[in-house]
């Protein structure tokens, strides 16, 4: 069966997105979940396509980007704006927007980190240096209003080309993240940014068994080894590989937890941010794989890595597209996932679900799946392309790449909660 994935593995970085953004959506008439409240529209000039995780305070305020959009102009005004930032409180009004601006930086594809005085950080995949088309990428730091300050700019190589990674920070206020190309080798690259702004890189991908294409972003452990995923390589190299789960210590050196083997006894391309739980296992998804027959080479998968006694084994705990018409989601894109006190795993794809505009659904640790919300590519929204942040109480909170109104065709997209 021909396959519904929004990019294929080589995955074009921007020009099948903003091609998505301008097509139509079907809007189906059937009721959605009372449960599920749409927070914030996007209109255009505040932004639109948002594409990222969001992230929360202790005051309730929601932080976020969005791909396009804005009143930025320059290079990339033939695409609606230059994205944005922004900050809405805790019923979706807006308390600012950031309107990227090129060259200085434009097109955020993930979401912001907030340190401990209230100031922001993100990446932004193009403008900066312009040894790259369009620019290399930068680094950005925003202040409590959404003041912007580029921290590094990318110079293609050695450090690498395209970020659009969510940050993480050490404890001595270091910041790391990935660049989806560039480097030594044009794989890809895991970098660190310190807090004079000075950039250095920890690890050139060699499009080899250690990996290719790491954009997503990395985690932190408890002693500062670094862990994330490769959209490809690993077994089959850049070419044909399926991905790998990577682990970066503290000297630099790479160790491969887990090589992908695709459909269909295993996941395909991983394209999240991973996820630890108390006991340190990993969670995460890819986009492909899985035995499901009804896309071509898999429809996506949750995935589990344990250690015991430093060595790793994955464990497939869903498979999409198990249910008919794939009203169980398909095809779980940015993430990452997030789980509750009592070990539930949230996250959403990016198709499926009763509408094929993808779906909000909850695992429990038995690997039973429920759908939450399904996209009916209206006033909800359509294709939530990140994952999804969760308070103190459970309520979830994401963002939807489509739907909604504003000056968009198809629509400008939306953030919204659910309370499972």
């Amino acid at each position: 069966m021909q396959s519904k994935k929004p990019y294929s593995s080589a995955k074009a970085i921007f020009g099948i997105f903003i091609t998505l953004l301008l097509a139509s959506i079907v809007v189906p008439t059937e009721i959605q979940a009372q449960t599920f409240k749409v927070l914030h529209t996007f209109k255009g000039d505040d932004g639109a396509g948002p594409v990222g995780q969001l992230l929360k305070d202790p005051a309730g305020n929601i932080y976020g980007t969005t791909s396009s959009g804005g009143n930025g102009r320059g290079a990339c005004s033939n695409y609606g704006g230059c994205g944005t930032a922004f900050k809405l409180d805790q019923t979706g009004r807006a308390v600012w927007v950031h309107s990227f601006k090129s060259p200085k930086g434009w097109e955020p594809l993930a979401g912001l980190l907030r340190d401990k005085a209230g100031n922001l950080y993100g990446t932004a995949g193009l403008g900066g240096n312009t040894a790259c088309l369009d620019g290399c990428g930068i680094v950005f730091k925003l202040n409590k209003t959404g003041g912007e300050t580029v921290l590094y700019k990318f110079t293609g190589e050695p450090d690498g080309y395209y970020p659009e990674a969510l940050l993480v920070e050490d404890a001595a206020g270091n910041l790391y993240g990935t660049t989806y190309i560039g480097g030594s080798n044009n794989a890809g690259s895991v970098f660190k940014i310190d807090t004079s702004g000075k950039g250095s890189v920890l690890y050139n991908f060699t499009g080899g068994s250690d990996g290719c294409f790491p954009y997503p972003g990395v985690i932190l452990d408890s002693v500062g080894n670094l862990y994330g995923v490769t959209l490809m390589g690993g077994a089959g190299f850049c070419n044909s590989g399926y991905g790998v789960v990577f682990k970066l210590d503290t000297s630099g050196n790479e160790t491969v937890l887990h090589s992908f083997a695709g459909y269909p006894s295993d996941g395909a391309n991983p394209d999240s941010v991973l996820l630890f739980d108390s006991q340190g296992n990993l969670y995460g998804t890819t986009d492909n794989g899985g035995g499901s027959e009804a896309c071509d080479g898999g429809c996506g998968t949750v995935f589990e890595l344990s250690s015991q006694n430093g060595d790793w084994s994955e464990t497939v705990l869903y498979n999409f597209c198990s249910l008919e018409n794939c009203t169980d989601g398909e095809s779980p894109l940015r993430g990452p996932l997030v789980r509750d006190s009592a070990g539930n795993i949230y996250g959403t794809t990016y198709l499926g679900g009763a509408y094929d505009n993808g779906a909000i659904f909850k695992l429990d640790k038995a690997g039973k799946e429920t759908i939450l919300h399904s996209f009916a590519g209206a006033a909800d929204g359509a294709n939530p392309w990140g994952g999804l942040a969760i308070d103190a109480k459970g309520n979830l909170y994401g963002a939807a790449t489509f739907g909604g109104s504003g000056k968009c065709k198809g629509g400008c997209g939306t953030v919204f909660k659910i309370a499972p």
